[in-house]
């Protein structure tokens, strides 16, 4: 009686010390690029003076230094904390469920691996008792004592039990690699389900309050969760009629495998780096030594030196690697910051910023002008937020969800561009600006004309009010290619010229008059090599676009802007015939070139 008398009060302990979970409901998720900030509605009790909630589940994502709650009118936040305790099973139901479905298969698992144990041991014994037959028939009939009958029932029992237990085998083989297959694709869905968490641990936020006065009140619970993402991509639709508008479709893809359902929540898509530090990183002294030795530990171990003597390879060399270590040190700060260590974080800034001043340091005047920012080297593009209109659901899960943050109409101005130096193919181009409120950040983009789909390309950064160019793909209407027609070499004093003459022939298909950007190229040799490189006979003017002119004919790239009519096709197609000479010393060949 005693006995049992301990085991009802044990478990009346036990049933005791179960928390009893506040109602709550995620309402708000703001998701950025590593983590999210999900925000809970959790209901307090109508009575007054100070209670303990408890929110439970938390998802196993849930970086536990992250809570924070927001009281209101008549309650009075005075903690939040974050606990684990130990569970006997997941308290989801569709993981329960799935958990008890392992527990049967691998339990039917075990009981077909004993039988096929059994079949094997049973078919032992048979070639055993077969060997003894043999050895006993043998015996008999030296004897003359063979009962040929009972011989032959023998027999047949043998082989009739070998039958049975082959195929009995076969077919359980067949159930276990079955059941096998079963067990993997359910621990898979636990696996998903769960959000990668198999650990049998229960998370709770568990928020003391206040309230000084009776009455419904809510409390708004915010956490960071990781397992949580986002990323842009586009679909751009052109329509097949001049004048038509083309319609640019911005979704983000998301990525939610934080073990937490939301369910009918508002989103918001965000750039921005979450931090938990009210007070800025403290800005350390920036030692700089002279020597094999220096203290911005945080450089990378291949930085070029500088001194006397000492050669520096071209600027994007180690740009690059400048760049990563500088984003990579920020993220590293940005996780220091949400984890709640200050320190660590005040230092990864100042680490980040030793590095971009080092940059400084090292470049020449000419090479800090022209060389990129280290930002955009990383990819770092700016801080932006975008609050979607609808309520969404995003269920905890392996796969991707689109979600589409807007929907807009350009203006398009389209061209053609043809570059038969790099591949006989038109592209239809279209100028575009971005006469949108939002910013358009870097991305993978569908193309489509009409309903087909013509390709994919990468969208850049686009500001708004920026303008920017989209491919829609091949035009099969337009045809273009580019031959060597001539090629001498002569000498002059102490100097060779060799002199090109080629041909560009453009094809039009087209019912009417389109406008083509035709480019090709010229070598291009830095000021200090001794090698002259001029265009000495252009029959078809170069273009005068503005841009053009400052940015690209210095560097000796071609652009001819032309029309083209439908009649132009054939022996009557468009030809830009252009000659060029390179001059340089007679002694000296060129190595080769190198297109950057």
């Amino acid at each position: 009686m005693r006995f049992i008398l301990c085991l009802a009060l044990a478990a009346s302990s036990a049933h005791a010390e179960e928390p009893k979970a506040a109602s709550s409901k995620v309402t708000a998720v703001t998701i950025y690029q590593s983590t999210a900030l999900v925000t809970r509605d959790v209901s307090a009790p109508e009575a007054a003076g100070p209670a303990e909630l408890v929110v439970t589940p938390m998802p196993p994502a849930t970086l536990p230094s992250s809570l924070y709650a927001e009281s209101s009118d008549g309650l009075r936040v005075l903690s939040v904390r974050f606990r684990t305790r130990a569970i006997q099973e997941d308290t989801r139901e569709d993981v329960r469920k799935l958990e008890a479905k392992l527990k049967e298969l691998n339990k039917n698992q075990g009981q077909m691996l004993a039988i096929s144990k059994a079949n094997e041991t049973n078919l032992a014994f048979l070639g055993k008792l077969e060997v003894f037959t043999a050895s006993t028939l043998t015996t008999l009939t030296e004897k003359g004592h063979l009962d040929t009958e009972k011989t032959i029932a023998l027999a047949k029992f043998i082989q009739d039990s070998r039958v049975k237990q082959v195929t009995d085998e076969t077919l359980l083989k067949q159930d276990i690699e079955a059941n096998k297959g079963e067990i993997d694709f359910t621990a898979r869905l636990i696996q998903e389900k769960a959000g990668g968490v198999t650990t049998r641990t229960e998370r709770d936020a568990v928020i003391l309050v206040e309230k000084t006065k009776a009455g419904p009140a809510v409390i708004k619970l915010n956490y960071l969760v990781s397992e949580a993402n986002w990323k842009p991509q586009y679909k751009l639709r052109a329509g097949t009629k001049d004048g038509d508008k083309i319609s640019l479709e911005y979704q983000a893809a998301v990525t939610q495998q934080t073990g937490e359902d939301w369910t009918g929540v508002q989103i918001e898509l965000s750039t921005v780096q979450p931090s938990q530090n009210a007070a800025p990183p403290d800005l350390r002294v920036l030692e700089v030594s002279v020597g094999g030795n220096t203290a911005l530990t945080a450089l990378p171990q291949d930085t070029p030196k500088t001194g006397q003597g000492a050669s520096l390879p071209p600027p994007t060399t180690y740009l690059r690697d400048l760049a990563n270590q500088s984003k990579a040190l920020r993220s590293e700060a940005t996780k220091n910051s949400i984890l709640q260590n200050p320190s660590e974080a005040g230092k990864n800034y100042n680490d980040a910023a030793a590095i971009e001043q080092f940059r400084d340091l090292l470049l020449s005047r000419e090479e800090l002008v022209n060389a990129p920012l280290l930002a955009e080297l990383a990819g770092e593009g700016p801080s932006v937020t975008y609050p979607l209109v609808n309520k969404l659901t995003l269920q905890s899960r392996q796969d991707e969800h689109v979600v589409e943050i807007g929907r807009y109409e350009l203006a398009p101005k389209f061209y053609y561009k043809a570059v038969p130096v790099l591949t006989p193919n038109v592209y239809r181009i279209a100028d575009l600006v971005n006469s949108t409120e939002v910013v358009l950040l870097p991305g993978e983009a569908t193309m489509y004309l009409g309903r087909d789909f013509v390709g994919q390309t990468k969208l850049p950064l686009v500001a708004a009010g920026k303008p920017f160019s989209a491919g829609f793909g091949v035009d099969p209407q337009l045809q273009v290619s580019r031959k060597l027609i001539d090629k001498t070499r002569t000498v002059q004093g102490a100097n060779q010229i060799i002199k090109f003459n080629y041909r560009i022939l453009l094809s039009s298909y087209k019912s009417g008059v389109v406008d083509v950007q035709v480019w090709d190229r010229l070598p291009h040799a830095e000021a200090a090599q001794t090698i002259a490189i001029t265009i000495i006979n252009e029959k078809t003017k170069l273009s005068d676009d503005t841009l053009y002119v400052r940015d690209d004919k210095p560097k000796n790239l071609l652009r001819w802007d032309v029309k083209i009519d439908p009649k132009q096709n054939g022996e009557k197609a468009l030809a830009i015939d252009y000659e060029y000479r390179l001059e340089l010393d007679r002694n000296v060949n060129i190595g080769g070139f190198l297109a950057k």
